[in-house]
């Protein structure tokens, strides 16, 4: 029975080295999503457009903002002293200003998101179509991208895509 089991075993152990053999020839790799968007050079640039693109409209809500707190405070401050009807004037400007700056704030929150999303869509597009001719190039068989559990730096092929899309 144990000469039986051996036997068994060797022929096993024989027809799992030539798999075990193939499988080494395989070329995978792997990149790092997340590092490519935070150090690619087009990311940086998008990144840049998106702050110039709304820093005026940035400004425009930080100034309604202070608006708003110093029409809250006056309102704080002299409320108590001011005639009913000057408090009343004062309290429907600062629900209107307010409800003002929320709308504002939501439409910049809702265009910004919505440009952020334009730009990474085209940078992922960018970045697919220089990892599929790393891939062609360099004869690899499989390139993955997260969610990876464990990726050796071995096949991290990251600093590869950066470099291509920064020559491009």
């Amino acid at each position: 029975m144990t000469r039986l089991f051996f036997i068994l075993a060797a022929a096993l152990a024989c027809a799992a080295a030539p798999a075990a053999a193939q499988a080494a020839d395989y070329k995978i790799g792997f990149v790092n999503g997340e590092r490519l968007l935070r150090e690619a050079a087009p990311a940086k640039r998008a990144q840049a457009k998106l702050e110039k693109e709304f820093a005026g409209r940035q400004a425009d809500l930080q100034k309604l903002d202070k608006q708003v707190q110093a029409l809250q405070q006056s309102l704080d401050r002299d409320g108590t002293t001011m005639s009913e009807s000057d408090r009343r004037n004062k309290e429907r400007d600062l629900a209107n200003m307010t409800r003002d700056l929320q709308r504002s704030q939501r439409e910049f929150r809702e265009d910004l998101n919505l440009r952020k999303n334009e730009e990474l869509a085209s940078m992922q597009e960018r970045a697919n179509k220089v990892i599929q001719q790393i891939a062609v190039d360099e004869k690899f068989d499989l390139i993955v991208q997260e969610p990876v559990i464990y990726a050796s730096p071995r096949i991290d092929i990251t600093d590869r895509v950066i470099k291509a899309l920064s020559d491009k």
